[in-house]
């Protein structure tokens, strides 16, 4: 979930003889407006998503006063193919996306770019979402940074080294016409930290100072033959004056240490976790002083042969520190010191994992594993022993302790998410015998949780927006129905041109259900072309998702609000059933809760400070009706719903209860209507500010139950009576 920064912003303002405080993605966006970026774009997607929500909704007053153009791109080829504004013309910009998925999607254009150059500098910001608390799959940038012979920076993290690479990236990239990828991880993205600011610089060219006149020059454009001189000046010209920039200006750091018979080569982004495991082994102060000298690539690539090789050419033995495979750091320094007959033994992979994030215990026993090797001079190797030894230590008791493994905890969907109705209703729908089980293709999304328990759906994810065109090559061969799932962040990014459009075209037969939450929802709730929830995007803007699909040929088009479980389930078997021939599309439209708490709950706060009636709606179980089989949980899923002993002393299974966090979504009581099941569900008004004929009807009812119920409900109801007089509570079932 993502965090807004509408008050941090303001600090995007500081200049000479002042500082910045805030999150790393922050000090990125300070950076780029001080490098006198023109142009801004990018695709949302952790942990970047805070570049573009900063710059195209919190500070648009900023951008128009410096003439900053920003975007919020329909996909990353999109963002990419911006920086053309760069090959023809001397203005800085930068585009920003999730990698290495979105790098995927923008390669086409990359390599266009990459093989033409630039003029100005072009900067690729990078969100390298890899190790733990990754949600893509794991791959790197490093990969694409070679095939199309971009630059990689991976800078430190530390704020002042970062703001001061971003600028030296923008000059890297004119000195030697190529664009560069800056890679941020997760905790670089989100760490906090302290740095001077400068003025912000007003772009050479803008929106407010636009480009004289239009520029033509075929050698810019990738077709031969012009690629084929392009292919030249990339290695004869615009590599050696990388390295020349990178080694002049000192992108990379050397940091010394006493024990320099051996030294440590790494990732700039590595860095911290290096020293935090030399720490662990008592070979690094408590202020980052390093006992080993260090080799901090900020630029991976291109390696510098000269900086390698002096920092070696006096080492019995360094470890090369790189994350992830293959490992093409460690291959290009093997070559790279063979070539210059330097003879230091390099050690990496063989003392570190091959795959996986290099957190704090794996960093520390690698590095372990490194010293006991090479036995530095000066080093004491039994202190190392012994960290090593007490944390396994420490791991083996808290094992031992526990008893047993600690349960898994996956993501899942939010509580009130307003796409777990549907896969109830699909759960329900393949119980009966004329739908049966289906073969599911599932996409990227918020909805993808539904792969994991209690649902266990979705047989293939292939890629953002792809759903439905995953499921060509087996819809034909699968006895049972075949269906796809989409979000409407998904479908505007590429699901209408990749998917539908060609199955529209291939004349297929079955069905896509779109999820319409109205966001880009995993991301932090981005606006899309069909968003409406709020008023804010004036009508003449908005596309629905129906128009859409007209324009490229569908013609079994159905909305359904998803809460409506049995309806859902019902509109999916007709669907399923149906005669009619071609593509079948379910809008399933209801509002992110997270999205609508947020606009709604300051709205309700201050009609309450003011004195205003308010009216909360929540959910509970009758406990006497609730029967224990707990088929509701495993049908909802939601997060709210929880158990709790049985108040009966006859009976032992534990009651389903209803939690605090409800949002009062209703989806508990739908799906126990739709699946027949106990009528234990009641919903409750939550009257906050009560009128007085609020008071009197609540005292009447209270009256009449009680004579039914006697005794035993007047004491249930005492809390509820003896409750603050700005709040009482109207059950009804």
């Amino acid at each position: 979930m993502e965090r807004t920064f509408a008050k941090e912003v303001e600090m995007l303002r500081r200049g000479d003889g002042e500082y910045f405080e805030g999150e790393g993605i922050l000090a990125i966006t300070k950076a780029l407006l001080q490098s006198g970026v023109s142009y801004v774009g990018g695709y949302q997607g952790a942990p970047v998503s805070h570049l573009m929500d900063v710059l195209t909704s919190d500070s648009k007053g900023l951008m128009a006063e410096l003439g900053v153009h920003t975007e919020v791109c329909a996909n990353e080829a999109a963002a990419c193919a911006m920086l053309a504004a760069s090959v023809n013309y001397p203005i800085r910009g930068a585009v920003t996306w999730k990698s290495t998925v979105g790098t995927n999607v923008a390669s086409d254009a990359l390599s266009n770019i990459a093989s033409a150059g630039v003029m100005g500098g072009a900067l690729i910001v990078l969100g390298e979402d890899y190790g733990e608390g990754s949600s893509i799959i794991q791959e790197r940038s490093h990969a694409f940074a070679m095939k199309c012979s971009v630059w990689l920076v991976d800078p430190r993290v530390d704020h002042p080294r970062i703001v001061e690479l971003v600028d030296k990236s923008f000059e890297l990239s004119e000195i030697s016409n190529t664009p560069v990828m800056m890679e941020f991880r997760i905790r670089a993205c989100h760490v906090t930290g302290r740095f001077a600011t400068k003025d912000n610089k007003k772009p050479r060219y803008s929106m407010n100072d636009p480009i004289p006149e239009p520029d033509y020059n075929l050698d810019r454009i990738a077709l031969p033959p012009s690629t084929y001189m392009q292919e030249k000046m990339k290695v004869e010209k615009r590599f050696p004056a990388a390295i020349d920039f990178i080694r002049d200006n000192k992108m990379n750091e050397f940091f010394d240490g006493d024990c320099d018979d051996v030294g440590i080569i790494c990732q700039g982004g590595l860095y911290n976790s290096v020293i935090r495991g030399l720490q662990q082994l008592g070979l690094a102060d408590p202020f980052g002083k390093s006992r080993f000298p260090i080799y901090c690539m900020n630029v991976t690539y291109p390696m510098v042969p000269d900086e390698v090789t002096q920092f070696c050419a006096d080492k019995r033995s360094v470890c090369i520190v790189e994350e992830g495979f293959p490992d093409y750091l460690e291959q290009a320094l093997n070559a790279t010191l063979r070539k210059a007959d330097v003879n230091t033994t390099v050690v990496g992979k063989d003392v570190f994992p091959k795959a996986g994030e290099y957190q704090s215990e794996v960093m520390m026993n690698g590095l372990a594993k490194f010293v006991e090797g090479a036995v530095p001079k000066g080093v004491d190797l039994a202190p190392v022993a012994a960290a090593t030894k007490a944390v396994a230590d420490n791991k083996a008791m808290a094992a031992e302790l526990l008893g047993a493994p600690i349960p898994k905890r996956p993501p899942g969907f939010c509580t009130g998410c307003p796409e777990r109705p549907v896969f109830s209703a699909l759960k329900l729908a393949q119980q009966d015998p004329e739908v049966g089980k289906m073969h599911i293709s599932a996409d990227i999304g918020c909805h993808t949780f539904s792969t994991l328990p209690p649902f266990n759906m979705g047989n293939t994810v292939t890629g953002y927006g792809l759903g439905l065109a995953s499921s060509a090559g087996v819809k034909d061969s699968m006895k049972g129905h075949t269906i796809s799932i989409m979000g409407d962040g998904g479908f505007w990014h590429n699901g209408l041109s990749t998917g539908i459009s060609g199955a529209v075209f291939n004349k297929h037969d079955n069905l896509l259900i779109v999820m319409a939450n109205g966001y880009s929802s995993a991301t932090g709730q981005q606006q899309l072309p069909s968003s409406t929830a709020g008023g804010m995007r004036p009508p003449d803007t908005v596309v629905p998702i129906e128009n859409a699909l007209k324009g490229v040929g569908v013609k079994w088009i159905k909305k359904q609000y998803t809460y409506q479980v049995g309806h859902m389930r019902n509109l999916i078997k007709e669907a399923l059933t149906t005669t009619e021939k071609g593509l079948k599309v379910i809008i399933a439209e209801a509002e992110c809760q997270i999205a609508k708490q947020r606009r709604e709950k300051p709205i309700a706060a201050r009609l309450l400070k003011s004195g205003k009636r308010v009216i909360r709606t929540r959910f509970g179980v009758d406990e006497d009706t609730c029967t224990g089989d707990h088929s509701c949980i495993r049908l909802s899923g939601c997060p709210s719903l929880s158990v709790k002993p049985n108040p009966d002393p006859l009976r032992k299974d534990p009651v389903a209860s209803v939690l605090n966090s409800c949002v009062g979504c209703g989806l508990c009581g739908e799906v126990s209507d739709a699946a027949v099941l106990c009528p234990s569900f009641f919903q409750a008004e939550i009257v906050q500010n009560p009128s007085l004929m609020d008071r009197v009807t609540h005292r009447f009812r209270t009256a009449v139950i009680g004579l039914f119920q006697g005794n035993d409900y007047a004491k249930e109801t005492a809390a509820n009576e003896n409750a603050p007089a700005e709040e009482i509570k109207v059950a009804a079932e």
